[in-house]
C-alpha cells in the first residue's frame, strides 16, 4: 500500500492537473485510481514532476543507446535500491529489448552474471561501478566507452541517476508491485 493518498483530481492545481490528465492518456487509471508507480508522486511535485517526466521520456526513449541496455541499466538500478515496482516494471522490457534471461535471473539476486554479450558486460559493469563504488575505474569507463563511445556513456550514466532517483521515489512512498503480483525481492 502506497504511503501516498490518492489524487484528488479536484483539489490539483491547474498544472498538476494537466500533468495527471496526460499520464491517464498515455497509461490510463490503476484499478485503485492511481497512476501508479512514481506518477503519482510526479504530479505532485508540480513543474518538477513534468521536468522528470520528460527526463524520463529521454533516458527511455530518445538516446543513441540501444534499449537494450537502457533496460539492462535500469534493471541494476532496480535490483541496487530493491525497488519492486521498479523491477515489476521493467523486467519484461529488458527481456522484451533482448536482455539474456540469464543474465536477468542474475542480476535479479544480485550476482555477477556471465556475459555472453560485450556490450552487455560493459552496461552491468559501468551501471554496477557507479551504483557500488561511486566511481568507474578506467578499465571499466574505456570498455564502456569502446562500445557506447562518450555519448552512450553519458546517457547510460544519465538512465542509472535518474531510474536511482524513481527508486527513492517509489521506495520512500512504499509503492509496492500491483495487487496479486509478487514481489521480486
Amino acid at each position: 500500500m502506497s504511503r501516498l493518498n490518492p489524487l484528488d483530481h479536484e483539489s490539483l492545481d491547474e498544472g498538476q492537473r494537466r500533468h495527471f490528465d496526460n499520464v491517464v492518456g498515455l497509461r490510463g487509471l490503476g484499478d485503485d485510481g492511481r497512476l501508479g508507480g512514481p506518477f503519482d508522486a510526479m504530479v505532485l511535485a508540480g513543474g518538477l514532476g513534468r521536468n522528470l517526466a520528460r527526463v524520463g521520456m529521454s533516458v527511455r526513449s530518445k538516446t543513441v543507446v540501444d534499449r537494450r541496455f537502457v533496460e539492462l541499466a535500469i534493471l541494476v538500478a532496480g535490483q541496487f535500491w530493491q525497488a519492486p515496482f521498479e523491477w515489476w516494471a521493467h523486467e519484461p522490457m529488458a527481456r522484451e529489448a533482448g536482455v539474456p534471461d540469464d543474465v536477468i535471473a542474475a542480476i535479479k539476486i544480485g550476482s555477477e552474471p556471465v556475459f555472453a554479450d560485450a556490450r552487455d558486460e560493459a552496461c552491468y559493469r559501468l551501471c554496477r561501478a557507479l551504483h557500488v563504488d561511486h566511481q568507474v575505474d578506467d578499465a571499466t569507463y574505456a570498455a564502456a566507452v569502446a562500445h557506447f563511445d562518450e555519448v552512450g556513456v553519458v546517457e547510460l550514466i544519465a538512465t542509472s541517476g535518474y531510474y536511482t532517483m524513481i527508486s527513492m521515489l517509489l521506495n520512500t512512498h512504499q509503492i509496492d508491485v500491483p495487487e496479486g503480483e509478487t514481489s521480486p525481492f
